[in-house]
């Protein structure tokens, strides 16, 4: 009995020396209300949170402490000894101070704009005239050693959830659950990646370069789809600009310009920090439902550098599938005027809804800074970006390497992750959970003992007047994700049309380094050539418009494609694409209620129904600051919100495999979209083209329409398939999603979290007589010549965080027979 209490006792007080201080509770004032934003730090340290607009905080650190300090303008300073190591729930009240009450400012409500009446505007102002000398834009060049540490977390963990089906055979996993130092909340690690990296700038030349020296992650250590999308997901960002861009929305930062008509500031404390007398300035957002942070800093009174800065995105900014975004950012003072960055730690609580008790994933990110060196200049040549730059050796470090460049230790908890994966990949239960996974996210089911994927299952059903009811089934090559060669094909069979149709195709990519490859396949399909500007050389693509199953009017208007393509492609410069290849089609009608027909001189009635044309194409394609995954035949797009621009030269010629005509087309796009800075993001295209020669109907350009109910970005909503024809066009789309900053301003509507989207569509193009008179459908062709048509429409998106619906105008050509003045369309889609 004796040992039992004995190995009782020594094993508390193991576990009490290795505990780390957790401390949670409420802050009120006397009358039960709640002190929103106190200061709550461990006596005699800097450690330390503020409370939430409910007054409730979570503090947690690693070394033992024995009180804390609780303190807030206008109240008496609260110090409390902690009973034991672990102390949740507590409830606090302060006092106020009642000998001074009408000097203070209390943290509440609405506070002045004014430097006169408020003294943090006045510091802001001071922030702001000096945000360009801090950090590094001092330097003409600078180089520093960076160590990132992204780690994803199960949250919430509980005893229901470990009991679970979900986790039976595979219980071992929750001997590393931990409690947030943040939220509070257990969680359990499920994956981990690190990287070191050396970064070099030139603010003269306005360039930076990133070399990866190291690379390591938890169980996916070839998969640079997870890397890539964890880096994009965490990207940089600085403090100083006026908005910083997280999840793909634009948050207005409390450094901006426009701040204070954003935020509330009042001026806290003021104290020592690294011999540096700092002021702390308290921030909240001034309205609900915008995209704003709430938090507070430390600015130093002379540089007005910040020294310690923490934001806290307010839990109704809207933004979907995030509960809580929390940053921290700590600066050093390496000398009397220069304050960098030498901490960086971010948290996101990923989650179906934004309920207390709801489960979800965190994701955190911390990175640490050092060892900067300034003003050595590099040739402009060492920025350029290579086309390929994958190194195998960086992902494949020994442990030496990171026992010698990690910057921070692995906690207890980090280094559990690493040996519970080792051990998770051999449960097959985990296993089968896995490829669920990346079915839903490739739509490609996976047979790796044949090195075959089948799929894509997203599209085994389709639908259109032509085929009736469409089955469709495909596969591909598949040896790992970044195969230099791959083969791909398909075979469908329309129900009503009882024919069979099939595409294959094969890319080989014979140098890494410049990315030149090679394809060619074979396509018979039934396609709708009228929806987009740009005839499809894709042997494989097949386009929404021909398998809708419910259109606005009937979608017969379908053509049976013979295509036989072959290219080659080469990437001299990192996102500039140069492409030749040649192609063979023939082109009839599938429908017989659609025409294709033209005179001719040599059919046998006069009339030809049937076109046989080679092309040979030529086409450049930049696309600025795009990033890819991967380095194989097929790579992935691992960002957006870059430009997309995009030349063509089309010659169709006569005497090559008897051609029957001879034609130059040219034509170009630009897609850019724009980050508004916090009034959302708008998206421009535009695209012109011409014809020189005389071409019949299946070689024209016909004006995008849309007779589906989807939204579909760079069509015409209003517009029937082939309701214009055109030898020569301009078309130009403008869409602006304001992110929710017209709804969340409407008292009744802004707790739904509503955005609002415009847009505004338009053509103009011509037809010449020569191709008016090559016409022997029946049916004129119209072109929008006589002035530009256009489309307008106004749209809700996020109903119920997935759901888009669009409010369509036709603006003019209302003669137009059948012509739909308004129509409604929508779209489904997962976007934070």
């Amino acid at each position: 009995m004796k040992q039992l209490v004995l190995l009782i006792y020594f094993t508390f007080v193991s576990l009490l020396a290795w505990s780390q201080t957790k401390v949670g509770g409420v802050v009120s004032d006397e009358n039960g209300v709640p002190v929103a934003f106190a200061n709550v730090i461990f006596k005699g340290s800097t450690i330390g949170v503020i409370t939430n607009e409910n007054g409730r905080f979570y503090l947690e650190s690693d070394d033992n402490w024995e009180a804390i300090t609780i303190s807030f303008l206008g109240y008496e300073t609260l110090q409390f000894e902690l009973p034991q190591r672990v102390n949740f729930d507590l409830t606090f009240t302060l006092k106020e101070v009642t000998e001074s009450l009408d000097q203070v400012v209390i943290v509440t409500g609405k506070q002045s704009k004014k430097a006169s009446e408020n003294p943090a505007i006045a510091i802001l102002k001071k922030i702001w005239a000096r945000k360009r000398q801090n950090g590094l834009k001092q330097f003409k060049q600078y180089k520093y050693d960076k160590y990132e540490k992204v780690e994803f977390d199960l949250n919430t963990i509980d005893s229901a959830l470990i009991k679970s089906r979900l986790f039976k055979g595979m219980e071992f996993v929750f001997e590393e659950v931990d409690t947030s130092k943040i939220t509070g909340k257990t969680y359990l690690p499920i994956f981990i990646n690190e990287a070191v990296s050396k970064v070099y700038g030139d603010n003269l030349l306005n360039e930076e370069k990133e070399e990866l020296l190291g690379n390591k992650n938890s169980g996916f250590s070839n998969n640079q789809v997870i890397i890539d999308f964890v880096d994009d997901l965490y990207s940089d960002f600085d403090i100083y600009d006026n908005y910083l861009k997280f999840f793909d929305k634009s948050f207005v930062s409390p450094l901006s310009r426009t701040g204070v008509q954003t935020y509330n500031y009042v001026l806290s404390d003021s104290a020592f920090i690294d011999n540096k007398w700092c002021y702390n300035i308290i921030y909240y957002p001034r309205r609900k439902n915008e995209l704003t942070f709430k938090g507070d800093f430390w600015v130093n009174d002379s540089t007005y550098a910040i020294k310690d800065i923490n934001l806290q995105a307010s839990k109704s900014a809207n933004i979907n599938w995030v509960k809580e975004i929390y940053i921290e950012q700590e600066f050093d003072v390496v000398n009397d005027s220069l304050f960098l960055i030498k901490r960086d730690y971010m948290l996101s609580d990923f989650a179906l809804n934004k309920k207390e008790k709801s489960r979800g994933v965190y994701g955190k990110r911390t990175t640490l800074y050092d060892n900067y060196v300034f003003d050595e200049p590099k040739d402009e040549k060492f920025y350029a970006q290579e086309v390929y730059n994958y190194d195998k050796d960086v992902y494949n470090r020994e442990d030496d390497f990171w026992a010698e460049n990690r910057m921070e230790a692995l906690s207890r908890d980090e280094k559990g992750v690493y040996r519970m994966l080792d051990t998770l990949k051999t449960v097959k239960k985990f296993k089968n959970l896995y490829n669920i996974g990346s079915i839903l996210a490739s739509g490609y089911i996976e047979f790796p003992s044949l090195n075959l994927d089948v799929g894509p299952v997203f599209s085994v059903f389709g639908f259109n007047e032509v085929e009736g009811l469409r089955l469709r089934g495909g596969g591909r090559t598949y040896f790992g994700p970044n195969d230099l060669w791959r083969l791909e094909g398909f075979l469908a069979y329309g129900f009503r049309d009882d024919k069979f149709k099939y595409g294959i195709s094969g890319k080989w990519l014979l140098d890494k380094k410049s990315r030149l490859i090679i394809s060619g396949g074979n396509r018979r399909d039934v396609e709708q050539m009228g929806a987009s500007l740009t005839a499809s050389t894709d042997v494989l693509g097949r386009n929404l418009a021909s398998s809708a199953v419910v259109t606005t009017a009937p979608n017969n208007e379908l053509t049976n494609v013979n295509l036989s393509t072959f290219g080659i492609e080469i990437e001299p410069l990192r996102n500039f694409i140069l492409r030749a290849g040649g192609t063979y089609k023939t082109l009839e009608s599938a429908s017989p209620t659609f025409s294709l027909d033209y005179f001719d001189d040599t059919a046998p009635n006069g009339i030809a129904s049937e076109v046989r044309q080679y092309e040979t194409t030529l086409s450049a394609s930049f696309f600025p600051k795009r990033k890819m995954t991967g380095f194989g035949v097929e790579r992935k797009v691992a960002n957006d919100g870059f430009a997309n621009l995009f030349a063509q030269v089309t010659l169709g010629d006569s005497d090559v495999f008897n051609g029957d005509f001879d034609y130059t087309k040219v034509q170009f796009s630009y897609i850019q979209p724009w980050q508004v800075g916090g009034f959302g993001r708008l998206t421009t295209t535009i695209e012109a083209g011409k014809t020189f020669g005389e071409v019949p109907l299946a070689l024209l350009s016909v004006v995008p329409g849309n007779q589906t109910y989807f939204s579909i970005y760079n069509t015409f909503s209003q517009l029937d398939f082939y309701e214009f024809v055109t030898d020569t066009y301009t078309s130009m789309h403008m869409e602006h999603n304001f992110n929710g900053r017209i709804f969340s301003r409407i008292p009744f509507l802004k707790k739904y979290n509503l955005r609002a989207i415009v847009g505004v569509r338009g053509a103009w193009g011509s037809i010449s007589d020569e191709n008016q008179a090559l016409n022997a459908t029946g049916v004129p062709y119209v072109a929008p010549n006589d002035e530009i048509y256009y489309e307008y429409s106004f749209g809700v998106g996020n109903i119920f965080k997935i759901l888009r619906i669009d409010f369509n105008f036709r603006g003019n050509y209302l003669d137009n027979p059948d012509a739909r003045k308004f129509g409604v369309t929508g779209s489904f889609g997962f976007s934070f």
